[in-house]
C-alpha cells in the first residue's frame, strides 16, 4: 500500500516509521479507547499476531475523559517500543513530525491527483490507514492482516471530512482496496441486512420492497428507484450529501456478511458505553473479537 497514490506523498515518514518498528525487540501499541482507536491499533496487533512479534497492547482514556491539564498520550516505556495511534490528534504536516522516543501515528495531510485533468486534491490520512499501511509492508501475506484490511476504509468514513463536502482521499482509498479485491461497493438494496436508521427520512419498508425487486430490474429502473427512494431524505439536514450518496449508492460489503462495513461500525458505535473504565475494556473485548471473527459485528 505504500504505493498507493493516497499515501505516496508521506510514504517516507511512513517508512521510517516501518524501521523502527522491525527493529524493536518489543512493541507496546497504544490508542484511545474508541472505535477509531480498535480500528488502527487492531491493524497493528494483526501484523504482529501473523509475524510472531512480541507485543503489548493497552488502551487509553479517550480524550473526553483526559483532564485539560492532563496528556492523553502515553509515556515511552522502558523497553521496546511504544506506539500511539493519536486517532483523535489535529492533522500534520509529515515533514513537520520529529521522531521521538514514542512513535506516534497522527493525522497526515497527504495529497492525491484524481481526474482526466489530474488536478491534485488535498486531504488528511488518518491514523487507521496508516496503520493498515504499516501493517501490509510488515505482513504482506499475513492472514489476519489481509482480513482487516477492508476495515481501513472505516477511519476516513468517520473522520469529519464527508460532512462537508467530498473527501478525495476517501474515495481514492476505497478505490484502490476494491482494486485489490479487499472489498467491494454496492447500491443499498444489494446488501442483505443493512442499517436502514442510519439514513434519517429512509423507509424500511420500500427498502425491503426495493431490495426484493433489485434482482428484476434493468439499469434505468434501478436508477430511478434509488432516485425515488432517497428523495424524502433530502429535506433532512443531518447527514451531509456526500454521506448521504455514499449510504445509497455505495455501501461496502465484504465477503459475504449481510451487514456492510459502516453498518457494522455504526452499530458498534451505538452500543459505545460513555463510562471511563468500561470503555477500555469494551475496547480490548471488541478487539479481540474482531481478531477473532474478522467482522465488528459477527455474523448471526
Amino acid at each position: 500500500m505504500f504505493t498507493a497514490p493516497f499515501v505516496r506523498s508521506v510514504a517516507p515518514l511512513l517508512e521510517q516509521h516501518l524501521e523502527r518498528i522491525k527493529h524493536a525487540e518489543l512493541l507496546h501499541l497504544s490508542a484511545p479507547a474508541t472505535l477509531e482507536g480498535v480500528l488502527a491499533l487492531g491493524q497493528l496487533e494483526a501484523a504482529c499476531l501473523d509475524n510472531g512479534l512480541r507485543y503489548q497492547r493497552r488502551f487509553t482514556l479517550p480524550t473526553m475523559h483526559v483532564p485539560r491539564d492532563e496528556s492523553a498520550s502515553p509515556l515511552p516505556p522502558q523497553q521496546g517500543l511504544g506506539i500511539f495511534l493519536d486517532v483523535e490528534g489535529e492533522t500534520w504536516q509529515a515533514e513537520d513530525c520529529v521522531a521521538g522516543e514514542l512513535l506516534k501515528i497522527v493525522p497526515l495531510q497527504t495529497v492525491v491527483t484524481l481526474g482526466a485533468k489530474q488536478r491534485e486534491h488535498l486531504g488528511a490520512l488518518d491514523p487507521v490507514i496508516q496503520a493498515a499501511t504499516l501493517a501490509a509492508a510488515m505482513a504482506p501475506n499475513g492472514r489476519r492482516v489481509r482480513s482487516l484490511r477492508p476495515f481501513a476504509a472505516l477511519g476516513l468514513w468517520m473522520r469529519g471530512a464527508l460532512d462537508t463536502t467530498y473527501d478525495p482521499i476517501h474515495s481514492s482509498a476505497i478505490a484502490h482496496l476494491q482494486e485489490e479485491g479487499s472489498l467491494r461497493t454496492v447500491p443499498l438494496p444489494e446488501v442483505k441486512a443493512p442499517v436502514v436508521a442510519m439514513v434519517p427520512g429512509l423507509s424500511a419498508n420500500q427498502v425491503k420492497r426495493l431490495s426484493k425487486a433489485w434482482p428484476t430490474m434493468d439499469v434505468d429502473e434501478r436508477t430511478l428507484a434509488l432516485s425515488e427512494l432517497v428523495l424524502p431524505c433530502l429535506t433532512e439536514t443531518v447527514l451531509s450529501t456526500p454521506r448521504l450518496e455514499e449510504l445509497i449508492w455505495h455501501r461496502l460489503v465484504v465477503r459475504e456478511h449481510p451487514l456492510d462495513l459502516v453498518s457494522q461500525a455504526h452499530t458498534v458505535h451505538a452500543a459505545w458505553p460513555n463510562e471511563r473504565e468500561a470503555s477500555r475494556l469494551h475496547a480490548s473485548n471488541l478487539l479481540d473479537s474482531w481478531l477473532k471473527t474478522s467482522a465488528l459485528v459477527p455474523p448471526s
